[in-house]
């Protein structure tokens, strides 16, 4: 293996930082509402027009066609830029709706949609998370009757980021009744627009309203819109969260050295009160290099899992891995904030312009449940990669 960043690579790399310089927004991103999808889409939009679009997906979709290592350096620049990332409303659509239709969708779903989505044209949520089917998702009881050329949908999905703001949604249904777990469940496009479906925001400790509970109640959608096959939805699905936990976190990896800086910064400007400032106290200095070094090798491994993504065309299951061990370091990360600011910044009143290290924070919990929870991403990483029995 090459371990070298290659002439284009550099010049990739030169580009990208020219042009995010002169691009990246000047405003703050608002906090939560209409606003705030309306940012996500001209942001998206203005990639789109300048090129900057899909940089890894393959050019007859539209995309760059560029390695996955050129998508690592894209990633590194937006972090050092501080620009937008897919962490908001663009992030299912770009980072695993659109990377699921390439893969698993038809040709006239490819040609219809990846445009759209390219172009911050049409947001999407996930609808796979339930009531009582979250981390175990194979347990989800919403259910799709066939009736002709339509599904008809009746349940409800839980915790749907940004649904009232998406176009369309990547819904796992049940269309047999009769089935059990992984079985007889189907992948769908559900336009968020059709007559039946019902959005409730939920308020989180964020002070937004970012998810949500959607109810169905016979919404009918297209049997054309159905992504693989009726009963085969469990393989679409695994296909998706393999793009959710691999390469749809790999802004979150990357970013997480140029956290770890920005902390450091921090504790060489905050004096305690005995005079001596933050990077002077042994114990929070240690804490910080062991942090970066958890930083720098989980660089490392992105880099490596890229490349068998390269190799393999699809993300394998140490996705799991990665997220996890990002879950933890960031955890650590603002633990160590919190330390050093004395937990002062936890007064929070829901503006997060004022008190840039209380989002990061709380942040570091949602993770933990967020993309699946930290427990899910343990018996992945236990029974896909170590090979170890499985949990009765």
């Amino acid at each position: 293996m090459d371990l070298h960043f290659s002439e284009a690579d550099h010049e990739f790399r030169a580009r990208a930082r020219t042009w995010l310089k002169a691009h990246v927004p000047t405003d703050s991103r608002p906090a939560h509402g209409e606003a705030s999808a309306r940012f996500d889409r001209d942001w998206q939009r203005k990639l789109y027009e300048h090129g900057w679009a899909g940089v890894a997906w393959p050019k007859e979709y539209g995309g760059l066609g560029l390695s996955g290592l050129q998508q690592v350096i894209w990633y590194e620049e937006l972090a050092r830029a501080q620009a937008p990332h897919h962490i908001n409303t663009t992030y299912v659509a770009m980072m695993h709706a659109g990377p699921t239709l390439i893969t698993r969708g038809t040709e006239e779903q490819k040609a219809f949609h990846l445009p759209r989505i390219l172009s911050g044209e049409a947001l999407w949520c996930q609808g796979f998370s339930e009531p009582n089917a979250g981390s175990d998702l194979a347990s989800l009881k919403t259910r799709g009757v066939v009736d002709g050329d339509v599904v008809v949908v009746t349940g409800s999905k839980m915790w749907t980021t940004d649904a009232q703001h998406a176009d369309y949604q990547e819904l796992l249904v049940r269309t047999d009744p009769q089935s059990e777990r992984h079985k007889g469940l189907t992948w769908l496009i559900c336009d968020m627009r059709l007559p039946g479906i019902d959005i409730k925001p939920i308020r989180t400790m964020m002070q937004d309203e970012h998810v949500n509970s959607v109810f169905y109640d016979e919404v009918r959608i297209p049997l054309s819109n159905v992504v693989g096959e009726v009963g085969g939805g469990w393989s679409t699905a695994l296909a998706t969260l393999s793009f959710e936990r691999g390469l749809g976190f790999i802004g979150d990896q990357l970013e997480l050295y140029e956290r770890v800086n920005r902390v450091i910064d921090l504790a060489e400007q905050v004096e305690f009160e005995d005079g001596r400032r933050a990077i002077e106290d042994s114990a929070i200095s240690q804490r910080l290099a062991a942090i970066k070094a958890d930083a720098i090798a989980i660089r490392a491994m992105t880099l490596a899992d890229i490349a068998e993504t390269d190799r393999t065309g699809m993300p394998g299951p140490k996705g799991s891995m990665m997220k996890l061990l990002v879950t933890q370091t960031h955890k650590a990360l603002s633990e160590v904030v919190g330390e050093i600011l004395d937990w002062d910044f936890l007064e929070f009143n829901g503006d997060r312009s004022n008190n840039p290290w209380i989002y990061e924070y709380l942040w570091s919990w949602i993770f933990s449940i967020s993309g699946g929870t930290s427990e899910i991403q343990r018996e992945i990483t236990a029974d896909r990669v170590l090979g170890l029995p499985r949990a009765r």
